[in-house]
């Protein structure tokens, strides 16, 4: 007689139900919706900090600057996400309101990882709270503290990890592959763009597009966010 399925057991009812081999099914679901979710790419360059992120229109007749992607955390610290990005919004807002809170109270800019570990810490309360379900969403973060660019990577369940390079959401393995291949320390952004452009473009190559790429970065110098033109992007990927 075959095991009977977790599923048909009832442990994935409730988020604070552990199965018998100590999982939390529900926990694993939402990681799941986060491999469903556009592609995105963080990168730590030499001279800063590089998102790049796939739009993936549905529309045609969407506005393409309505869609959002990557988002501005404070003048240093940007982000974006895979997975469900309405549930993104509400972490990103609550950064931003962490970074003025701070700025107003020690009159000094926030440091990415707290940024970070505020997400974590309310992704983790959602993870053992009955009544509540993860959040479905990785967020990858990234800033420039003291001259020092960092890029953190968090997954539902509010672990944190930092990289130098990293990729979620929609053909993250095959992304992570170019990555371990091209990546080397001391890349500058420009290059670091290239390589995130094309990564996407050969995981991607389903009717794509310079319109689907959205790409941000802040230089060490300046500490600001930027965001690079489409031209830039359509030369790429000529």
């Amino acid at each position: 007689m075959e095991p009977i399925q977790h599923q048909m057991m009832g442990y994935d009812r409730a988020i604070t139900m552990f199965s018998p081999d100590g999982r939390l099914l529900q926990v694993e679901y939402a990681k799941k919706t986060v491999k469903l979710g556009n592609a995105a790419i963080g990168m730590v360059c030499a001279d800063g900090v590089l998102l790049v992120a796939d739009k993936r229109i549905v529309d045609k007749l969407v506005v393409l600057d309505a869609i959002e992607k990557i988002f501005q955390v404070d003048d240093h610290v940007i982000a974006t996400a895979s997975g469900i990005i309405s549930d993104a919004r509400v972490l990103v807002e609550r950064a931003q309101l962490k970074a003025q809170q701070h700025k107003v109270t020690y009159d000094t800019p926030i440091d990415t990882l707290s940024v970070v570990k505020d997400i974590c810490n309310l992704k983790q309360i959602c993870t053992q709270s009955g009544g509540l379900r993860p959040f479905g969403v990785s967020l990858l973060i990234t800033g420039i503290d003291d001259d020092e660019p960092k890029l953190f990577e968090t997954d539902p369940t509010g672990i944190y990890n930092q990289y130098m390079a990293t990729a979620i959401g929609d053909g993250e393995t095959e992304i992570k592959d170019i990555l371990y291949k091209k990546y080397k320390e001391g890349l500058k952004i420009e290059d670091g763009l290239k390589i995130c452009v094309k990564a996407l473009k050969k995981v991607l190559n389903d009717d794509f597009r310079a319109r689907r790429i959205d790409a941000s970065f802040v230089r060490t110098d300046k500490k600001i966010m930027e965001k690079v033109p489409r031209e830039e992007i359509k030369k790429l990927l000529k």
